[in-house]
């Protein structure tokens, strides 16, 4: 299924919430009206009902609030071990400035812009990659480096090309392209039965609320969570896949787990700790089954 792994590979998600300012420019009575009524304007916008009051939001008229990002270098010397790094926008949660949607998506359409990283997500190419694109045109956030078309594939990088691995949707890998009630997958499930932390915790419906109640680290804390996910499930894709040898798709799940274990004796990656608790939890269940 992975054909190639970059020389940086980053494992990423965002998080979005329905964006009041939206409701501002979209409904025209909009004047006046706090941000409760703003989003009940929303919801109506998308298809509201009795029975569903708060549809899904299209994706230009949601706000991005976080992303979280794991990122692989790998070594410079054969033999040698990868570098990897959490990153996360905003990197204080509890700073305004750092909150802003422009700073949010633009530092990281900015990054991506300059090193031209392999990227790797979960249904990224219907959902990350596109509120991305469309939140940079509505903010009018330049990303030439992101955004690019090259006429042909070897003139440069293509993220929205499925000719290439420049982008790499794990879901779209795992269900085949197929669509419908048996063949589709979310990451709770493709991760959990691999052993893997899935949703826990906090789930993406909870977003929203925790945004409104001022909880900005939680949602961060929550993204950080499932980038590494992520990432443990492109490392287990790629050795199936046969690009790790099983040993050596063993050392990259160590390298991960020691860098994590390192991260927990940070007081600001402290809550990682929970993570590693779950992991652990899942693997002894894996471990104990007869499969």
């Amino acid at each position: 299924m992975i054909r190639t792994i970059g020389e940086t590979v980053v494992a990423f998600d965002c998080e979005w919430i329905p964006d009041a300012a939206s409701a501002r420019l979209l409904v025209p009575d909009a004047e006046g009206l706090g941000e409760t009524a703003l989003l009940d304007r929303l919801w109506a916008l998308n298809g509201a009902t009795e029975a569903e009051p708060r549809p899904f939001v299209r994706l230009m008229q949601s706000r991005v609030v976080s992303v979280a990002m794991l990122m692989r270098v790998a070594p410079k010397t054969p033999g040698g071990t990868p570098e990897l790094r959490l990153v996360w926008l905003p990197k204080d949660p509890d700073d305004p400035a750092c909150r802003a949607e422009r700073k949010v998506v633009g530092s990281f359409l900015a990054a991506v812009g300059r090193s031209h990283p392999q990227l790797v997500g979960f249904n990224s190419r219907n959902s990350d990659l596109r509120i991305l694109a469309q939140r940079a045109l509505a903010l009018g956030i330049p990303a030439k480096g992101f955004l690019n078309r090259p006429a042909k594939p070897w003139e440069g990088v293509d993220y929205f090309a499925r000719d290439n691995e420049a982008s790499i949707d794990l879901m779209e890998l795992i269900a085949g392209g197929f669509s419908g009630r048996n063949a589709a997958v979310s990451l709770h499930e493709a991760a959990t039965l691999c052993g893997i932390p899935g949703k826990f915790g906090t789930h993406g419906d909870e977003v929203l609320a925790l945004w409104q109640a001022g909880r900005y680290r939680d949602i961060v804390r929550y993204n950080c969570f499932d980038a590494l996910t992520t990432y443990l499930l492109w490392l287990r894709l790629a050795w199936i896949s046969g690009r790790f040898a099983t040993d050596e798709y063993e050392n990259e799940r160590a390298l991960l787990r020691d860098y994590v274990m390192g991260l927990c004796e940070e007081p600001e990656t402290a809550f990682l700790e929970a993570y590693l608790t779950e992991w652990e939890r899942l693997e002894a269940i894996q471990e104990s089954l007869d499969r």
